[in-house]
């Protein structure tokens, strides 16, 4: 009877085992399969204001659209990394914009969470907390972080989709404009669809001070669409890939090495009166380790 009761929990936590690896397997063909070459639309428009003042001014409508390549950089069995590749410019003379960039890690408990005026605080949680679930981190252009949240992917009823609200940076369509509120509480939502993939957000503009409760100035509606087309048609951004991936891999392996320190983060916005990409996006230097390791340890507060 104990062996018959011992085969019986065996036979039970190989099926689990086997369920769990199937839906990891699902959870990384739908990352993967935001890849690709597409035509992307981006909408965002401010939805309330809260701020009771009546010549309060809300940031007007944006409606843009791009031809963006998505890159996959690494496919380990926890780790996928994929860089945007934005491509501008008329056909015979395409610009190819180094945009920002998502890792996604399977079962992560080291987060960099967005605090406010360029800092990120580091949290570190249980496994417990991250079981079956995988921590998108999103980067700048220059590989410098963004924002991070965990959650599980979700594959029901013909959908696959993930979610979750974490705080980050004002929007680089925002930040050279609105100094009136300092955090975006984002709710984002990666939905993959059967011409591709939407970015969903539904966003928070937070007032954000040491001591005090947020105070949400404003809310807005973020919907982004990422329609595939043939891979031939993001051919410059495969191409300057090539020619810049190993700078890149540089600049990733230093920014790794800072994270590693799981120690909070504050950054400087400029040097010498520079941003880091100004830095970074120089084709002319800033090529190797002697040089990229340095500078970005400069834009980091002692």
């Amino acid at each position: 009877m104990k062996q018959l009761a011992l085969t019986t929990v065996l036979a039970f936590a190989f099926i689990i085992n086997l369920n769990a690896q199937s839906t990891k397997k699902q959870d990384q063909d739908a990352i993967k399969s935001m890849c690709g070459c597409y035509e992307v639309t981006f909408n965002f428009a401010e939805t309330f204001e809260y701020s009771g003042d009546s010549t309060y001014i809300p940031s007007k409508v944006k409606h843009d659209k791009g031809l963006e390549w998505v890159q996959l950089v690494e496919d380990d069995k926890d780790k996928i990394s994929m860089q945007h590749l934005l491509i501008v410019g008329p056909p015979n003379n395409k610009m190819i914009v180094k945009h920002w960039r998502q890792d996604w890690e399977f079962e992560n408990t080291d987060l960099y969470e967005y605090n406010y005026d360029n800092s990120w605080n580091y949290v570190s949680l249980p496994k417990s907390d991250v079981k079956g679930q995988w921590t998108q981190k999103v980067f700048q252009v220059d590989d410098s972080p963004r924002y991070e949240g965990s959650a599980s992917w979700v594959h029901v009823d013909g959908k696959s989709y993930w979610e979750n609200t974490t705080s980050a940076p004002l929007p680089r369509r925002e930040y050279t404009k609105r100094s009136d509120y300092n955090v975006t509480i984002r709710r984002n939502r990666h939905e993959i669809v059967d011409n591709g993939w939407i970015h969903d957000q539904d966003n928070d503009k937070v007032i954000r001070e040491e001591g005090k409760a947020d105070v949400v100035l404003a809310q807005e509606k973020g919907f982004n669409t990422y329609v595939k087309v043939e891979d031939s048609k993001c051919k410059a951004a495969q191409d300057y890939w090539k020619e810049n991936e190993a700078k890149w891999a540089i600049v990733r392996a230093k920014w790794s090495e800072v994270f590693a320190r799981h120690t909070n983060l504050s950054l400087e916005e400029k040097v010498d009166n520079k941003g880091l990409f100004k830095y970074l996006f120089d084709e002319e230097n800033y090529k190797t380790a002697e040089e990229i390791n340095p500078l970005i340890e400069s834009f980091v507060k002692k």
